[in-house]
């Protein structure tokens, strides 16, 4: 089943939607099928971004830039 939204549209918007033949309930819902998609992305990578975070850096990292700028040095 299904819920009903409303929205309201200037006047003048509603007449310009009324010159095309677009179905404007089903263009409206894929817009915010979209957004939410969007949306449902954007919180995963933000968990994704606090666990990388919680990861402690590795020693062989602190190794190989030790050694890459000692061998820039020379």
């Amino acid at each position: 089943m299904s819920d009903i939204i409303a929205i309201r549209v200037p006047k003048e918007l509603k007449e310009k939607m009324k010159r095309y033949k677009i179905n404007w309930s089903e263009y409206i819902r894929s817009k915010i099928i979209e957004r939410i998609l969007i949306e449902e992305k954007k919180a995963i990578w933000a968990e994704i971004e606090k666990i990388i975070e919680k990861i402690p850096e590795s020693p062989e990292k602190n190794f190989s830039v030790k050694a890459i700028r000692e061998d820039r040095e020379k």
